[in-house]
């Protein structure tokens, strides 16, 4: 076995193109467009349009100091990821990667996890964009709304790969353009030069004139960072994707190098457009959203009607991105034998349609729970997920350490991305994300019981995993597979031989 076919355990190789070979089954649709948006896009989710509002209220204008920290761990994380990604493009990503370095029970857990918190991810979105589109049409009920949206982005998904890439390519593109003109539009208010504008043009004196810079103190930032770090999640999207790409060490390259502008333009710039536009402690921030208040503030009209229009926009995105994430680490997980066969199969159109079909059913699951029991059952499954997304960060950050010299060892010249001070960095990133977690449990209510309850699965799965792997053959699903091509290749070795002393004779 050649060293890329030991590090790439699904059997998903990379070859002198970039272009993955045929033996996944999986399509290289998605073109270069398709995973530039999606790796703009994929760091912008609905929890920015709809959540900043309550983080502003808690942290004053210290919430960018909030974002700046998550913004920088979110950087370290996809400099990893994307180290071990452009070595070798896989639709599994860090899931693959931890069963290569750490051992199968990582791999196993990691993707398990993952695809749990996606599949709610579904549900949640699905809700969020029900409620949006009930009060255009109340005629339809508000669980129709769901249905509809879930079967329309399931039906993209199952047509192809590239109809999931269009897709993401409109809703991203929409998202970058709204988020683009409300700073650009933002900051000439700020400054007092746009035309008509309803606002004063304060500059920068909200940053400081109700109660300074930090009003809550020093500590409110840590409680910001607890109530933005989910909305960063996604953005590792790009790297599972890239495996469907026409060139997946390029487009994990490229997006890996621009990860920071794109969070400091998202995320950073938005944010500091709404606290320069108002006080921090306006009212009209929590009531309205930080953004409609914004908007409101400068006297454009409509201002809620389009922001619905640009949230419904990242609902479905996020919808559309979850389905598909979701349905590739099932099928990731099927090509190394840790979940039902019939999830690593795809169809004429390089489609894994088992893995899909296996997704929505329990995102449609999960949708009936939240209308029947939204206080138990589904409040339950939310927190059971809540801390998933830093559970993630931390196996990237621990098998990247392994994954380094794996990589250097074998295949040097597919060391195109570097992990910046390494091992330093990474370990610091560690640090980072383990004080995150700690600190959630300590501040208590809602991030205390995510974090526990979160564990607790955690703990479950890894539990299964390693009973699982104790109590079956050692030679993995993957070992398997090579043997039995090894086999192939030996007797067609044989037969050749015997062909060719029959010419001799």
């Amino acid at each position: 076995m050649t060293s890329q076919q030991t590090l790439t355990k699904e059997g998903e190789q990379a070859g002198t193109t970039g272009k993955p070979q045929s033996s996944d089954g999986l399509q290289a649709g998605l073109k270069n467009r398709h995973l530039s948006m999606i790796a703009i896009g994929g760091v912008i989710g609905a929890g920015l349009f709809v959540g900043s509002g309550s983080g502003i209220a808690a942290a004053g204008p210290a919430i960018l100091l909030s974002y700046a920290l998550v913004g920088a761990l979110v950087v370290f994380v996809m400099r990893m990821l994307g180290e071990m990604a452009a070595a070798n493009p896989t639709s599994g990503s860090f899931s693959a990667y931890a069963d290569r370095a750490l051992g199968r029970w990582a791999g196993f857990s990691i993707g398990w996890l993952y695809w749990f918190f996606w599949v709610v991810v579904l549900a949640v979105e699905a809700t969020a964009g029900a409620k949006i589109l009930e009060g255009w049409v109340p005629a339809v009920p508000q669980w129709g709304w769901a249905l509809i949206v879930m079967v329309v982005l399931t039906a993209t998904n199952l047509a192809s790969v590239s109809s999931y890439g269009e897709f993401e390519f409109w809703f991203a593109g929409i998202k970058v353009v709204a988020i683009g003109a409300f700073v650009v539009i933002g900051m000439l208010a700020v400054f007092g030069v746009l035309p008509g504008s309803d606002n004063a043009g304060a500059g920068f004196a909200h940053l400081t004139d109700a109660g300074g810079f930090m009003p809550h103190g020093a500590g409110a930032i840590l409680t910001g960072v607890l109530m933005v770090v989910f909305s960063f999640m996604g953005s590792e999207i790009v790297t599972l994707a890239a495996g469907e790409s026409e060139d997946p060490q390029r487009a994990v390259t490229k997006a890996t190098n621009s990860v920071i502008w794109r969070i400091g333009v998202f995320y950073l710039g938005s944010i500091f457009v709404v606290l320069t536009l108002l006080p921090w402690n306006d009212k009209s921030i929590v009531d309205k959203g930080s953004y409609v208040a914004a908007l409101d503030s400068i006297g454009i009209a409509h201002a809620g009607e389009i922001m619905n229009v640009i949230v419904l926009t990242a609902v479905l995105s996020c919808l559309n991105s979850g389905l598909y994430t979701a349905s590739r680490m099932a099928f990731s997980l099927g090509r190394r034998g840790d979940a039902p066969k019939a999830f690593a199969r795809t169809n004429s159109r390089g489609v894994p349609q088992a893995a899909i079909l296996g997704s929505v059913v329990f995102g449609f699951l999960a949708v009936f729970f939240n209308y029947k029991w939204p206080d138990t059952v589904f409040a339950f499954l939310l927190n059971a997920s809540g801390a998933v997304a830093l559970f993630v960060w931390l196996v990237i950050c621990v098998t990247q350490l392994r994954m380094r010299g794996i990589i250097q060892r074998e295949m040097p010249e597919k060391l195109v991305v570097r992990m910046w001070l390494f091992p330093y960095l990474t370990w610091l990133t560690i640090a980072m994300i383990t004080f995150v977690l700690g600190y959630m449990v300590y501040d208590g209510g809602d991030a205390r019981k995510q974090v526990l309850l979160s564990l607790l699965v955690a703990a479950l799965v890894i539990a299964f995993a390693v009973g699982r792997q104790m109590f079956r053959p050692s030679v993995s699903a993957v070992t398997a597979e090579s043997a039995v091509s090894a086999d192939d290749v030996d007797a067609d070795s044989a037969q050749s031989g015997v062909q060719d002393a029959v010419t001799r004779s």
